[in-house]
């Protein structure tokens, strides 16, 4: 037995939904003004089918609502009786498609839509004009043509399309008009799924005395998070991003928003993250209540790899970088990105997110990809080159470690030049060139790869502007 309940125009969605939930934690919220109910079991309380709807709209009523109640036996039919017959409707059990069938086509279209019985243009007649052509992907559009196509048959009510041949149905209309004969004789095309209610993770504390400093924080932070997180575990879910609000002795409010890599809930990990970004940006005065609030989304499944070593979890990730961060500074930790630019060495920072890349290519090899690593030295290393004929032909250099020798291969010049049309704006220190740590000054260089007698394989670079030379890297 199932229950529909709709509003007057105006009406507050949230005291209805109250209502509802007041009768049955199984609900499902249709529209503003439109909820159906799952009444099973709600005799023992109430009554016949006509005691519950009668308490249910007394209790509208005490509420300042004025609303209509149908009571039948599936939940299509009651949303369809609710929207054609005002006051209370009951359907004793297995009378649904009697009660149905003098009700018009168009309420099928309405439902379907989830327009309000006073919307402007609800009736599909009025759009039938604007009906695309068979095949169209728009719902509504099919719906309307379906909705035409039986009245151009002759059909006015739901009892007659419910008379219909299903495959006579199908074979003309397809799939959605076979669900529309389903509607029309009160069948639910799906079960009932309740509509959760909005919770709120979110925990507050005052204070009796004012605190100063992380470490009498992080006892009342622990205090929040554990029921927090219990919360989040009862629920499957995962914090997304991490929001802590103090209320300051000030009378302001610090506050800090952390987004997570991944979805977690441990609440050490979380104190810890906290902590660490408070380290960084400490409130300016003594704190006398702590909230702390999560965007909750659904819990990571892990699924580990018999043939590969499991990455680190996102908890120890997460609290090594924000130690890091705390250490070097924002923006300082990551993982290097390619930046689409032509000057040496450039490199965009990026939160640093491992992927597992196990199994590709397998034990034997197979599918790897060779490819040559080139070793840059954070600082280029000056080096003396002589030059025959336009070509180096050795190399050396007082850097410990790099012996140099004489050059026998040689590739290149590979000429890039770049920022030459800034040489006099006077940029200096205040651009920075992707995260190089060096400003976007002109440069003009001529590159080469060179084997020396000792093996090792260099990349060298002459500088045009000062005629000077560097070894750039060690190419593996």
């Amino acid at each position: 037995m199932f229950g529909a309940l709709y509003a007057a125009a105006g009406s507050d969605s949230t005291q209805l939904t109250d209502v509802a939930r007041e009768f049955s934690p199984r609900i499902d919220v249709c529209g503003p003004r439109e909820i159906t109910l799952d009444l099973s079991g709600l005799a023992r309380l109430f009554g016949d089918a006509h005691a519950i709807a009668g308490e249910l709209r007394r209790t509208a009523a005490d509420r300042g609502l004025q609303v209509r109640v149908a009571i039948a036996g599936s939940r299509t039919a009651a949303r369809l009786l609710v929207r054609h017959r005002a006051g209370l409707t009951i359907v004793e059990p297995g009378g649904d498609a009697a009660a149905l069938a003098p009700l018009p086509l168009e309420l099928l279209a309405d439902i379907r839509r989830g327009i309000s019985l006073d919307a402007p243009g609800s009736s599909v007649r009025e759009t039938r004009s604007s009906v695309r052509a068979p095949g169209s992907s728009d719902p509504g559009d099919q719906d309307a043509e379906i909705c035409a196509s039986f009245r151009r048959w002759g059909l006015r009510t739901l009892g007659e399309v419910a008379a219909l041949p299903s495959d006579e149905v199908a074979a003309r209309l397809g799939q959605p008009g076979v669900q529309w004969q389903r509607l029309a004789r009160g069948e639910d095309p799906a079960p009932l799924v309740p509509s959760v209610p909005e919770e709120r993770f979110e925990q507050g504390l005052d204070l009796e005395w004012p605190i100063e400093g992380l470490e009498p924080l992080s006892f009342v932070l622990g205090r929040l998070l554990e029921p927090l997180s219990a919360h989040l575990e009862r629920r499957d879910r995962g914090a997304a991003v991490l929001h802590v609000r103090l209320h300051l002795v000030s009378k302001t409010v610090h506050e800090r928003s952390l987004e997570l890599p991944a979805p977690m809930r441990d609440a050490r990990t979380l104190r810890t993250l906290i902590l660490l970004d408070l380290e960084s940006h400490p409130p300016s005065a003594a704190i006398d209540r702590v909230v702390v609030a999560v965007d909750p989304t659904p819990a990571r499944v892990l699924q580990y790899s018999l043939l590969t070593r499991p990455l680190p979890s996102p908890e120890q990730v997460s609290t090594l970088m924000a130690r890091l961060n705390a250490l070097m500074g924002e923006g300082r930790c990551g993982s290097p990105g390619l930046v689409d630019s032509w000057r040496p060495g450039v490199f965009d920072m990026r939160p640093f997110a491992p992927v597992d890349e196990g199994g590709e290519g397998g034990e034997g090899g197979e599918g790897k990809v060779v490819v040559v690593a080139l070793r840059r030295f954070r600082f280029a290393v000056p080096a003396r080159v002589q030059v025959e004929d336009g070509r180096p032909v050795r190399v050396t250099t007082d850097r410990r470690g790099l012996d140099g020798g004489r050059i026998e291969k040689c590739a290149g010049p590979w000429r890039t030049s770049g920022e030459w049309w800034k040489a006099d704006a006077g940029t200096g220190e205040t651009g920075r060139a992707g995260g190089t740590g060096r400003p976007e000054e002109p440069w003009d260089r001529d590159e080469w790869d060179v084997i020396v007698s000792d093996g090792a394989t260099y990349r060298i670079f002459r500088e045009r502007d000062a005629n000077a030379w560097f070894i750039d890297g060690v190419l593996d």
